[in-house]
């Protein structure tokens, strides 16, 4: 069976990540039997990117971890403000962040295995150019060392997320 190839004149939207994102652990939930709240972990997937309402997208490239949380967790307060379920829902991205659950793990990986995805479909459709990057990642150190190899983009983000994250099995098969 030939596989379609799908040009997108855009780059997945925030709506469209969320959503991938739920669909995949409700996915690697149902493959790999995992003892986590389902539930808990679809909601925090919904919430997680509040921030970037306010603050955009912003990549390890351009901002520390602990810069963009700061800035993200006021961003949150910000959206947050008027709504009577804030501090539930405040509670469930603190949570994320932090990742010291089996839940919010869950939910990271998840999140970065979606992104990967992404990657490889923009990578696919020959969308990027990491000499035409507004933050020229050619100079950064972790993708610097695999400029030399004949890794395709979305292979070098693979690698970099393997040695990043500590995922399991089942997110690295």
């Amino acid at each position: 069976m030939e596989r379609l190839a799908c040009k997108k004149s855009r780059i997945e939207s925030v709506a469209e990540h969320i959503y991938g994102v739920q669909m995949l652990a409700i996915a690697m939930y149902s493959e790999y039997n995992y003892d986590i709240d389902l539930k808990k972990v679809i909601i925090m997937l919904a919430v997680h990117e509040l921030e970037e309402i306010y603050i955009g997208d912003l990549t390890p490239y351009e901002i520390t971890k602990k810069e963009k949380e700061k800035i993200g967790h006021k961003a949150i307060e910000k959206v947050l403000n008027n709504i009577s379920t804030k501090d539930e829902i405040r509670d469930l991205i603190l949570e994320f962040d932090a990742r010291k659950t089996k839940e919010a793990l869950f939910a990271f990986h998840c999140d970065k295995l979606e992104a990967d995805l992404q990657c490889k479909l923009y990578d696919e459709e020959h969308r990027v150019d990491l000499s035409k990057q507004d933050n020229n990642l050619v100079n950064e150190k972790d993708i610097n060392k695999y400029l030399d190899t004949n890794l395709s983009l979305s292979e070098m983000w693979l690698k970099i997320g393997q040695e990043r994250y500590k995922y399991d099995k089942n997110f690295l098969d």
